[in-house]
């Protein structure tokens, strides 16, 4: 039996879409190209390195980041400074990942504490969780999305695209969906290159898509890059 797609406008999807670029060799000039990419796409947001911030001509998109990138085993007081320094940068967005083997330990007292201190830090910043969801059990993913809900997180997101484990999956996204019950949203993110994956993932429960091949997906053509 064929999973189903939930069919949207172009323009629909776009508003769905953090336009990413996380490559760690990306200069200024192509974040500059980037965030001109998005706007002429009617994106939502545009997701780069905290280092590329501020972003002196992003004004009519949302400016996301991320924070303990890409392997979340960082201290929770640096992923606070880090977050600090992002909302002070001008992130509108934060995208931290979590300590993963915490979870894989069933230690989410410790993912609890993880978000809830980069929550602190950035109080006024819409927060998502990253939980690299491909490389936990479901039970896993449960309780990491409910760990990220209890610490005053705003989304849970499935990956950084740069786990080996992979990226989004629809099972995931449903779980992940159906744990958060819409009292936060689910970013699907990680090797999501056509447009009938990222449908589908809007249909299994994604409020926001992270994507790298943005262009190409709207389009309805196969997207280069990873997906973030």
């Amino acid at each position: 039996m064929t999973a189903p797609t939930l069919e949207l406008t172009t323009t629909a999807l776009a508003r769905l879409v953090d336009h990413t670029l996380l490559a760690p060799d990306a200069t200024r000039d192509d974040v500059a190209t980037h965030v001109d990419a998005a706007r002429r796409m009617g994106v939502l947001a545009v997701c780069v390195s905290p280092s590329m911030l501020p972003l002196e001509d992003a004004h009519d998109v949302v400016v996301a980041t991320v924070v303990g990138f890409p392997s979340g085993k960082h201290h929770s007081d640096v992923k606070a400074a880090e977050a600090a320094r992002a909302a002070a940068d001008g992130a509108d967005e934060i995208d931290m990942v979590i300590d993963l083997g915490a979870a894989k330990a069933g230690r989410f007292d410790l993912v609890e504490a993880d978000v809830a201190a980069v929550r602190a830090a950035a109080p006024r910043v819409t927060l998502k969780v990253i939980i690299e969801s491909a490389a936990l059990t479901d039970e896993q993913v449960v309780g990491a999305c409910r760990a990220a809900e209890a610490a005053g997180a705003d989304f849970v997101k499935t990956s950084t695209g740069f786990h080996p484990a992979g990226g989004a999956s629809e099972h995931a996204v449903r779980i992940m969906a159906e744990t958060v019950g819409g009292r936060l949203g689910v970013k699907a993110s990680g090797g999501i290159r056509t447009r009938e994956q990222a449908e589908r993932m809007v249909a299994a429960g994604a409020t926001r898509l992270g994507l790298s091949g943005t262009a190409a997906i709207l389009a309805g053509a196969p997207g280069e890059g990873s997906g973030y």
